[in-house]
């Protein structure tokens, strides 16, 4: 049968339902050396030729034109619903199915949301690091019950998060291309025609869409300055929606209350960020679609993809290009 390589971190040499799945089919497991970084273009490409792997359960590697046809891979299945960092246009010309995992992660990041956003209004590690030092100064911040939250992005997560933001008593605004006024009334958000509209209205802003050539610097220093002054930013989407250096800027000027980030441009973090010393700034691992329960549904789908693949039916529900066909699957 098969080889397949499973990067993601928390999955390493482990055993788990998604391991059965593989096994079971008959697919070898094989995980990358110990201390490896294949979020490294050139130590991913290395391994995927070497390991001379059909199947792929990844993370976020950087999987592009040239390594995805040096590669031997008929499917690359993300751990999650991100997938900027593979190119779907190549991997479809080549017959490479590319899945991601719907449905499993949701409550996670919408958990993840609202513990950054409470996190910076309510103060939590500052107040923390008061009690600890002996300081009692207090100091209060703005109450999030009736304040406006604006989303952009309203897919599963998105509506996930909205739930939870209503439940905090805070009216919602929704971007989002694909959104109706009927859907929006459905789920009790009103939709605005435009970023910049909930920009201007919002008090607070969070990210869940996808980085694309249209969304990359979403967030800029002009977004920024649009935002009302002491509103909060949230990036729960992937780090390229947000100008990092223009977030610093408008943080240090105060302009907003806070932000708090699970993603970034380059991950991990380089120690030398300009981030790492920004004031009223949350960050976090890129943990926001990891959970105990979220991690076993999502690397047990993914491992459900790489089976039908390589057997080759399709796994239309978790497909990103949904028009790619089973006889078009590469050999």
């Amino acid at each position: 049968m098969a080889r397949v390589l499973v990067t993601p971190h928390l999955l390493q040499r482990r055993p788990g339902p998604y391991r059965d799945l593989l096994e079971q089919a008959g697919h070898e497991v094989v995980f990358p050396p110990i201390g490896v970084d294949t979020l490294q273009r050139e130590v991913i490409r290395r391994l995927l030729i070497e390991e001379q792997v059909e199947g792929m359960l990844a993370s976020t590697e950087p999987l592009d034109r040239e390594i995805l046809g040096a590669s031997r891979l008929k499917i690359v299945a993300r751990q999650g619903v991100g997938y900027d960092s593979v190119d779907i246009a190549a991997a479809s010309e080549l017959g490479i199915a590319v899945t991601i995992t719907p449905g499993t992660l949701e409550a996670s990041v919408a958990e993840q949301t609202l513990a950054l956003l409470l996190g910076i209004s309510r103060a939590v590690i500052d107040r923390d690091r008061q009690v600890r030092a002996g300081d009692w100064s207090r100091v209060a911040l703005p109450r999030m019950a009736g304040k406006i939250f604006g989303i952009i992005g309203v897919g599963r997560i998105g509506r996930a998060v909205i739930r939870r933001m209503q439940g905090l008593e805070m009216s919602v605004l929704g971007f989002d291309p694909l959104l109706t006024d009927a859907d929006a009334a459905a789920i009790g958000i009103e939709r605005v025609a435009t970023v910049n509209e909930l920009l201007d209205r919002a008090d607070i802003v969070s990210l869940h869409c996808p980085c694309t050539p249209s969304t990359r610097n979403l967030i800029d220093s002009a977004a920024l300055a649009r935002m009302k002054p002491r509103a909060i930013l949230l990036n729960m989407g992937r780090g390229g929606l947000v100008d990092e250096d223009a977030l610093v800027a408008s943080l240090v000027s105060g302009h907003l209350l806070g932000a708090g980030l699970d993603v970034f441009a380059r991950e991990p973090l380089p120690l030398d960020s300009p981030l790492l010393g920004a004031p009223r700034l949350i960050l976090s691992t890129h943990m926001g679609g990891l959970d105990d329960e979220g991690q076993i549904a999502a690397s047990s789908l993914a491992a459900r993809c790489i089976v039908d693949v390589l057997a080759g039916r399709l796994p239309t529900d978790c497909l990103v290009d949904r028009s790619l066909r089973r006889e078009s699957l590469r050999g």
